[in-house]
């Protein structure tokens, strides 16, 4: 008990895994990870390199279940958003955001990803776009500039915003 979705995939997730745009063997940061969805499939789909973090005790344990399960690497941490994330040199981060923790939790998601972004990386977040979505949107474009809208399914937007390259 306690873990978002633990007994079957989400819609919002679902959307997010089915839509991502991941190249082959990129670095992958899976934040709010849950019990592992978003990661798996970029490992499974792409060859990604992952890694994933959640809050949630419960969670983590049941994602290194299904990472095993699954036969794949991936390094995951117990803790806040990025506050055990060493690297920061990732192509990709994905998540489904807790909205329910609120939008400051949210924003912060948004906002520190940049530092954990290689130039030319990018963020893609999923969202109910008339349920907090147009917000985090919003959010993105304020902090990277840029913002679009990659996957629309069952209420559900994809958006992915971009560091430049320098």
């Amino acid at each position: 008990s306690g873990v978002f979705s633990k007994e079957r995939i989400d819609r919002g997730t679902l959307v997010l895994a089915e839509n991502m745009i991941v190249n082959k063997n990129s670095k992958v940061l899976d934040v709010g990870c849950g019990i592992g969805i978003l990661g798996i499939a970029a490992a499974k789909l792409f060859n990604a390199d992952i890694t994933m973090s959640d809050i949630n005790k419960r969670a983590v344990m049941l994602a290194k279940m299904n990472i095993k399960l699954n036969s794949i690497k991936a390094e995951i941490y117990q803790g806040s958003l990025y506050e055990k994330i060493k690297n920061n040199d990732f192509d990709v981060v994905l998540s489904n955001p807790p909205q329910t923790a609120g939008k400051k939790i949210c924003f912060k998601l948004i906002e520190d990803s940049k530092k954990y972004l290689k130039n030319g990386g990018n963020i893609q977040l999923v969202a109910r776009h008339n349920k907090g979505g147009k917000t985090l949107s919003k959010k993105m474009e304020e902090v990277f500039g840029n913002v679009r809208v990659i996957a629309k399914k069952s209420g559900y937007w994809v958006y992915l915003s971009g560091k430049e390259e320098k």
